[in-house]
């Protein structure tokens, strides 16, 4: 390998990190990781999140404003209605994993 193609490699390398980072410090915020877990499962509204969840409007907009401005999910209207769902396929790979390591009664033994 040439020093001009290490530099790229390294390049996407930092690329990718840099997008992973991102991902990360998103799901660093319990509610947002909540959110996204139940998105998981299939589309919701707004007021399914919120009863579900039990997370206040402000601080579920406010949640749900910053998975979309990150591209993690995607909105859908319907009259009045605001539907959510997972935008990006690999966060569903990511949540998978979690919910294998960290979530009850996943353990085996």
């Amino acid at each position: 390998m040439n020093e001009t193609q290490a530099d790229l490699d390294m390049q996407l390398m930092r690329d990718a990190a840099g997008k992973a980072a991102s991902v990360l410090r998103t799901l660093g915020n319990p509610d947002r990781l909540l959110l996204l877990c139940q998105l998981s499962q299939g589309e919701r509204s707004v007021g399914e999140l919120e009863e579900i969840l039990g997370l206040n409007q402000p601080s579920l907009s406010q949640q749900l404003g910053v998975l979309r401005s990150e591209g993690l999910v995607q909105t859908r209207r319907d009259g009045k209605r605001i539907f959510y769902s997972i935008a990006e396929p690999k966060i569903l790979v990511l949540l998978g994993t979690l919910y294998e390591l960290y979530c009850p009664g996943t353990e085996e033994g």
